[in-house]
């Protein structure tokens, strides 16, 4: 593989293995016995390492006489992240009001491609994206308005209704204690043991809304000063059992387990985003900036992983600097790399 990649084979093929989406357009796989390239991320069956070879781009594959992959069309990575973004600033120049053949016109893909490559992209199907940005202006209008209904007229729902028929389940607290802080919330907590160690478990009547290792209350008083704090696993204790299980065994879905999450409009977008990111893939910094529609936010998307108080469930874990290694986590790097092999298949460490 050419040097302009500053990239090594090992960490070239680790990205392969697993599927790292924010290697694409940085390497190609060229796999000699199919005569093929690839994407790192593709998702076809993985080819033997003796076969594959590392190009810094498509052209250097085909000078070498192989031809690109039809399933991931791994010269099309800088077209796909161009239209993303021109489609985002579309649907925010729009306020969401945008059909997806509209959004595909824009871009020049047929609507069922566009759609495959946006949601690839960023999580969320284009009309999702649209609800989220909505959603996001009921947050940020409820720091100002006088009362919520104005708040929610004032982000463009027609009619409260709507903004609560779409927005059930994500808020977690309701939109009268969101504008308040939360403060008046029961928090009944506990800690359990874990093969990660002693991990604290924290829900309110909505679902969790801490999980976190190696603390306990004085740390959970200092993230809700003015909560209630209770001391009590039972309240939730079938909670408790799921919780474990999503550690130790992280690489199964626990889209289900709720949450009651409290952030700003731009944390709660990033906290999105992360849980949106498959098991046992990562993301840098950067990439998720893009999928937010501001690729120089690479920073306050770093700041929205920090503030985050689910570990696990919201995976912070998941997210690695720019040249694959794995850089920070509030819990120590030893425990986010255990998580993430967990995540890969890979026997508990």
């Amino acid at each position: 593989m050419s040097d302009s990649t500053h990239l090594d084979e090992a960490a070239a093929w680790d990205a392969v293995i697993r599927r790292d989406r924010s290697f694409d357009g940085r390497f190609v796989t060229g796999v000699l016995s199919t005569g093929i390239y690839c994407r790192p991320s593709c998702a076809a069956r993985h080819p033997a390492r003796k076969n594959v070879r590392f190009f810094a781009a498509g052209k250097e594959a085909r000078a070498a006489g192989l031809r690109p992959c039809k399933r991931c069309l791994p010269d099309d990575v800088a077209r796909d992240e161009a239209a993303v973004l021109a489609a985002i600033d579309a649907i925010r120049a729009a306020e969401g009001r945008m059909s997806l053949a509209e959004l595909a016109a824009i871009t020049g893909y047929s609507p069922t491609h566009f759609q495959r490559v946006f949601k690839r992209a960023t999580g969320l199907s284009p009309a999702a994206y649209a609800t989220a940005l909505r959603e996001e202006r009921v947050r940020d209008a409820l720091t100002s308005a006088d009362n919520v209904t104005e708040a929610i007229y004032e982000a463009g729902y027609e009619v409260p209704s709507r903004f609560y028929a779409s927005t059930k389940g994500k808020l977690g607290m309701t939109a009268s204690d969101w504008s308040k802080g939360g403060a008046g919330i029961t928090i009944h907590w506990t800690v359990v043991e874990t093969s990660l160690g002693p991990m604290l478990v924290a829900a309110t009547g909505m679902g969790l809304c801490c999980l976190s290792f190696n603390e306990g209350e004085e740390e959970l008083r200092a993230r809700f000063p003015s909560a209630d704090l209770v001391q009590s696993g039972e309240a939730f204790s079938e909670l408790l059992a799921e919780v474990v299980q999503a550690v130790e065994q992280p690489q199964l879905d626990n889209a289900h387990i709720p949450l009651d999450v409290k952030g700003t409009a731009f944390q709660q977008r990033v906290w999105q985003q992360l849980r949106a990111i498959p098991a046992g893939e990562t993301r840098s910094y950067g990439e998720l900036a893009a999928a937010l529609g501001n690729p120089n936010a690479s920073r306050a998307v770093g700041g929205a992983n920090g503030a985050n108080n689910i570990a696990v469930l919201i995976p912070c874990h998941r997210v690695i600097q720019t040249d694959g290694s794995l850089g920070g986590y509030a819990y120590g790097t030893e425990i986010k790399a255990e998580l993430l092999k967990r995540e890969r298949g890979e026997p508990k460490g």
